[in-house]
C-alpha cells in the first residue's frame, strides 16, 4: 500500500470512530469539539492532519461549520504529554485522538476513563494495558494496531542479507516510549539466530541522536536499525543524513 493510500485510509478510519462519540455531543454541544493529542509536531504532521479532516469532512462534519478540533503537540517531548491530555480533559471535547503512537494513547487513557479515546499506530495494545482485549477493547478506548516488533525482526535480518559482513549491528531506541521495549526483544532474539551482536543504543532527543552514531565507529558496528518510533519517524531526514555522514547502512 502507497503512503498516501495508508493516510488517507487511516483518517477515514479514525474519523468514522469518532463518529458514534460526535453525535451523542452534538445534542448536547452547539459545535462538537474533537482533541488532536500528538506526540509529533504539527509541521511534519500535515498529511495526517488533512487526511483526518477529509475523513470527518467525508462523514459530515466539517471543520468550523459543525465540528471544530483542539490541538495539543508534544514535539517529540514525551514528558509532556499528560499535561496536554489534562488540557484536553478540561476543555470538555466530545473525544481524543491519541495520534503519534503508544505514548499519546497511553497519556490520554490515564487522564480520562469517560470521554472516547481512539488511539493510531499502538504495537501490542494488550500488553501496553491500552485494551482488555483485541476483539472486545473495553473502556473508553479503541484504535489501530501496528506490528513494529514483528517488523523490528524482519528488518534485521533484511539488514543482515544486505551486509552480511556486519557481525555487529548497532539498535537505536527511544527508552522514552514504553512500546519500543516489545521491539528490542524481537530484535534481540532475531540476533541470536544471525549470530549477530547486537548493541542497544539510547536517544530521546536531538543531540543523543548524534551521539548515538558518532559511537558507532568505537563499537566496530558494521550497521544501525533505527526503531520504529514516532520520535525518530519525525527525525527521518536528520537520521538518513547522520548514517550518510558516517558511511553506515542503515535501515
Amino acid at each position: 500500500m502507497k503512503r498516501r493510500e495508508f493516510i488517507v485510509g487511516f483518517g477515514a478510519l479514525t474519523s468514522s470512530s469518532l463518529l458514534s462519540s460526535l453525535d451523542a455531543r452534538a445534542q448536547q454541544m452547539a459545535t462538537p469539539v474533537v482533541g488532536y493529542l500528538s506526540s509529533r509536531s504539527p509541521g511534519e504532521s500535515a498529511a495526517v492532519v488533512a487526511a483526518f479532516r477529509q475523513g470527518l469532512g467525508e462523514s459530515g462534519y466539517v471543520v468550523g461549520q459543525n465540528v471544530a478540533i483542539e490541538y495539543r503537540w508534544a514535539e517529540g517531548n514525551y514528558d509532556r504529554l499528560p499535561t496536554l491530555a489534562a488540557e484536553l480533559v478540561s476543555l470538555r471535547v466530545a473525544a481524543i485522538l491519541a495520534a503519534g503512537g503508544p505514548p499519546s494513547a497511553l497519556a490520554a487513557k490515564k487522564a480520562t476513563s469517560k470521554i472516547p479515546i481512539i488511539f493510531s499506530a499502538a504495537d501490542d495494545p494488550v500488553g501496553l494495558g491500552l485494551v482488555e482485549s483485541l476483539s472486545r477493547p473495553g473502556g473508553n478506548i479503541t484504535g489501530m494496531s501496528v506490528f513494529n516488533s514483528a517488523l523490528g525482526a524482519k528488518r534485521l535480518g533484511l539488514l543482515h542479507e544486505l551486509v552480511p559482513s556486519a557481525n555487529r549491528i548497532a539498535y537505536l531506541t527511544n527508552p522514552a516510549n514504553p512500546s519500543v521495549r516489545l521491539e528490542v526483544i524481537a530484535v534481540q532474539e532475531a540476533a541470536k539466530t544471525f549470530g549477530i551482536d547486537l548493541q542497544i543504543l539510547n536517544a530521546s532527543n536531538d543531540r543523543e541522536i548524534e551521539a548515538a552514531f558518532a559511537q558507532l565507529a568505537g563499537l566496530n558496528a558494521g550497521a544501525i536499525i533505527v526503531a520504529g518510533e514516532p520520535y525518530f519517524d519525525s527525525r527521518r531526514a536528520a537520521i538518513v543524513e547522520l548514517a550518510a555522514r558516517h558511511a553506515v547502512p542503515a535501515s
